[in-house]
């Protein structure tokens, strides 16, 4: 990416008739649409020289323990958006969580990023200008209505099924007017596979928040759902949209919010599900319909919830302003117990996630006082230490959702079956982005080897 930012502009690949031939029939900005038809010409000979330099070049080995432990570790994937370190944490495009904080556009009087931008970002490589970001809110709320079948589906849904199934269903079902789809039947060709992609793309994330707020409603009897305000930007709808428009300060954590958990480069569950469902040429919606089935999951985007319930049941047992030899004991009887203190290591992190950071200066800034924060603030001065005598974890700190439920219950959202459904309301961004330069690229069919038990044995035999 970096050899797209130093290059000058080219013009446009698309010509004007493919672009009609793609678009959807929503009004909207083509600004960012033209830059991708510039920048994917220059990356496609970047990928071409950087396989001819090092396309046979041996990178990182594969050993047995990593076929059984899940493919920790292993180098595997091409993701652009985002890179995670494991001493640095995630970086979008080469930037940090305090870069983008500082650089991306802000909405007039707020102090957090608009996700707007952090989506020019994982498209482009670039920082857009405050009249880019308020052009895709508008392009965006202009695309936001969901077909009225979708409308049926959600509501015919008995309030008991949980809010990331029903949202699994109707993300699913947007597949019934899929830009990709019809252009695929049509022969498009494989050059052009990106252009019906990004407008798929660009519409799923549009319809997410009347999606997203239709179930709240539906389940938790919030009253009438608000409409979309095409002056507004994406988080303020959406936080309108869950009966939190008129709370500034909500609004502003839903900014923070969508962004720190839009993108964590593409090894964990939900960003790989949609990168494979989608190289087999589904839809965006069907494949991020997948990476929603992957993100309910308790090892992934429940586990904010379970963070809380466990927060929850430990100041009813020891109460709300409790000694530290209490909270210490209660870890311990935790993990005596046979069960890990939620929201502590991470698969690739060694070091407090910036996202937890992001989120607990957040709080220092608008809730300092509130006994949940103090107790988290306890925990992670606490748990740290506990786990390294436990012997319990290579990384004993504090990961992102080791916070996000507070405050979230801090501002009225109690209901936590929902959380991970402003998870996947976010996670949309990273994996649609990935998803239009896969398509740019020509990404082919995911298919790794696998092997059985006796196959490896079978390998190692007479080998030692």
């Amino acid at each position: 990416m970096a050899s797209i930012l130093r290059a000058t502009r080219t013009r446009p690949v698309w010509s004007s008739l493919a672009r009609a031939q793609f678009s959807s029939s929503a009004p909207k900005n083509g600004a960012l649409k033209e830059r991708l038809a510039e920048l994917i010409p220059l990356e496609l000979e970047n990928v071409k020289r950087v396989r001819a330099e090092h396309g046979k070049k041996s990178f990182g080995p594969v050993v047995v323990d990593q076929l059984y432990g899940g493919m920790r570790g292993l180098p595997a994937l091409i993701w652009d958006g985002s890179v995670l370190d494991a001493e640095e944490g995630i970086r979008f495009r080469g930037k940090t969580i305090p870069e983008i904080q500082e650089l991306l556009p802000k909405a007039p009087g707020g102090s957090e990023p608009l996700p707007e931008g952090l989506f020019w970002l994982l498209l482009t490589g670039e920082i857009p200008t405050q009249e880019q970001v308020t052009e895709l809110s508008k392009d965006w709320a202009a695309r936001s209505a969901i077909p009225s079948f979708v409308e049926d589906i959600i509501d015919r849904c008995p309030p008991t099924l949980h809010p990331m199934s029903q949202f699994s269903l109707a993300v699913t079902a947007l597949n019934h007017d899929s830009a990709f789809a019809k252009a695929y039947q049509n022969g498009v060709s494989k050059k052009e596979y990106w252009g019906p992609t990004f407008e798929d793309s660009m519409d799923l994330i549009a319809k997410l928040p009347n999606i997203a707020g239709r179930i709240y409603n539906n389940v938790f009897g919030q009253g009438k759902l608000a409409a979309i305000d095409p002056t507004k930007d994406y988080s303020h709808n959406l936080s309108a949209l869950l009966g939190f428009g008129d709370n500034a300060a909500f609004v502003e954590l839903m900014r923070l919010y969508i962004t720190i958990h839009s993108d964590h480069e593409g090894g964990n569950v939900s960003a790989h599900t949609g990168k494979l469902v989608g190289s087999a040429l589904s839809d965006p919606f069907l494949a991020f319909a997948a990476s929603l089935n992957g993100l309910a999951g308790p090892l992934h985007g429940l586990a904010n919830q379970e963070v809380l319930l466990w927060l929850t049941k430990m100041q009813s047992q020891i109460g709300a302003n409790a000694s530290d030899a209490a909270v210490k004991e209660y870890v311990w009887a935790t993990l005596k117990g046979g069960q890990v203190v939620p929201g502590y290591g991470h698969a690739v992190l060694r070091k407090t996630d910036p996202r937890y950071t992001a989120q607990r200066e957040f709080a220092l800034k608008h809730l300092p006082s509130d006994p949940m924060f103090k107790l988290v603030g306890q925990i992670y001065e606490i748990v740290p230490d506990i786990l390294l005598e436990a012997g319990k974890a290579k990384n004993p700190w504090p990961n992102v959702d080791a916070h996000s439920g507070v405050l979230l219950t801090y501002y009225g959202l109690t209901q936590m079956q929902f959380y991970t459904v402003l998870f996947g309301v976010s996670r949309a961004f990273g994996v649609a982005a990935q998803l239009i330069w896969d398509r740019a690229l020509g990404a082919p069919l995911e298919r790794p080897k696998s092997y059985s038990t006796a196959a490896i044995e079978k390998i190692f035999k007479d080998k030692n």
